[in-house]
């Protein structure tokens, strides 16, 4: 058996880890589950798997949490709390594999540590490589630890990557990515109606069942520009060599275009525990739980390329990604502040894309060459995003 940390266990990929894991209890074993604010999710998740060590960020809450456990007679538990236990947990000797997918910058750290320790890394935080590409595929490459993408679209990529391929190494074979996209909710909208989109219509995503944060950034177009981003240092690619292609029915998860002219896509219903399942069972398979995909249902499938115009988070992640550099890092800084502005109603929809810009005009870009210079980069971009912000003020 596997022994497993699940880093963001509440969130909804770690739910669909844990009902992968259920159906092969044989396979895996739950070491350590991890939350931040989900409390109660996290208690049901203790009660149901008995891992070992249940992280809760807050202290207070995890104190709180303890005495829950001790009065349902879960004594056995260890609670830590705070962000070191975080690496505490993903890199215990008894954890083989990690599912990294707490959302945000808040995962990079954790799964650094991971990949330095040689873990089996199922990454499903994207900012692990947009914050820190180079120095996360380098603690791969010299620690020799595996690495599985678990995003629908990358995942999708390496299936369609020649036998044995190895995440982080450019294939010779392989000319072009093609990264899908559904658009989401507002690929039909009047780009003049945008300013006025809620938060409630912008969490709504039509295909996909995901987290606030990350239903935001599909609306704007931010996730497929992270996507970019990250598939450049997954699969050793430049950025003009991924083509963003708006594939509203999201049956195909994306596209390996060959030097020979062959283009191999993977195609499933739009469920995560797909790609969750392929990493966990790699290189062999075992049953996810999802439905057979029915072809006669799809009828059609739809492809466009993304317009930039409705899309402006979009173009913003395609430059970061040509500068590079800790162009990436104050991307992703600022836009995870302007998108919780946009969940509160601080600003307007479309001023997600202005708060991005003008923090990466403000900044100055330089080698993201140690984890100081990330973390600095980070911080720095946080604090312009918080003044424009405030400049904005509707």
């Amino acid at each position: 058996m596997k022994g497993i940390c699940i880093l963001g266990a509440t969130g909804s990929i770690g739910v669909s880890t844990l009902d992968v894991i259920a159906r092969h209890s044989d396979k895996y074993q739950v070491i350590a589950l991890t939350a931040n604010n989900n409390i109660q999710a996290l208690f049901e998740q203790c009660v149901e798997h008995n891992p070992r060590y249940a992280v809760v960020v807050d202290e207070q809450k995890a104190e709180q949490f303890q005495h829950q456990l001790t009065a349902a007679g879960l004594t056995d538990i260890k609670v830590l709390s705070g962000s070191a236990a975080l690496e505490q947990v993903s890199t215990l000797p008894e954890v083989d594999t990690v599912m990294a997918a707490i959302v945000g910058a808040a995962g990079l750290l954790p799964t650094l540590a991971a990949a330095k320790v040689g873990k089996t890394i199922l990454l499903a935080n994207k900012e692990a490589l947009v914050m820190s590409g180079a120095l996360f595929m380098q603690a791969i490459t010299d620690s020799g630890a595996l690495l599985l993408p678990i995003d629908s679209e990358h995942n999708a990529i390496f299936q369609c990557m020649p036998a044995g391929y190895v995440a982080g190494h450019r294939s010779n074979q392989a000319r072009r990515i093609l990264l899908t996209a559904s658009g989401g909710p507002f690929r039909q909208m009047p780009v003049e109606q945008l300013p006025f989109v809620t938060p409630a219509q912008a969490v709504a995503h039509p295909n996909w069942d995901m987290g606030r944060k990350i239903s935001v950034d599909s609306a704007t177009m931010m996730n497929k520009g992270l996507e970019l981003i990250e598939a450049c240092w997954l699969f050793d690619m430049p950025a003009d060599a991924i083509q963003v292609v708006i594939h509203p029915q999201s049956v195909i998860h994306s596209m390996v275009d060959y030097v020979d002219g062959t283009v191999l896509a993977q195609m499933g219903n739009p469920d995560m525990r797909i790609p969750i399942a392929h990493a966990m069972a790699w290189p062999e398979r075992f049953d996810s739980g999802v439905a057979p995909l029915n072809i006669f249902d799809v009828q059609r499938m739809d492809f466009e390329p993304p317009n930039y115009e409705r899309f402006p988070c979009l173009r913003l992640a395609c430059e970061a990604a040509r500068t590079g550099g800790t162009a990436p890092v104050t991307l992703n800084a600022a836009n995870e502040i302007a998108v919780d502005a946009f969940l509160n109603e601080k600003i307007r929809f479309t001023d997600i894309a202005v708060v991005i810009e003008q923090c990466l005009e403000k900044s100055v870009v330089i080698p993201a060459a140690t984890l100081e210079i990330v973390l600095e980069a980070d911080r720095q971009a946080r604090e312009y995003s918080h003044e424009i912000i405030k400049q904005l003020g509707h």
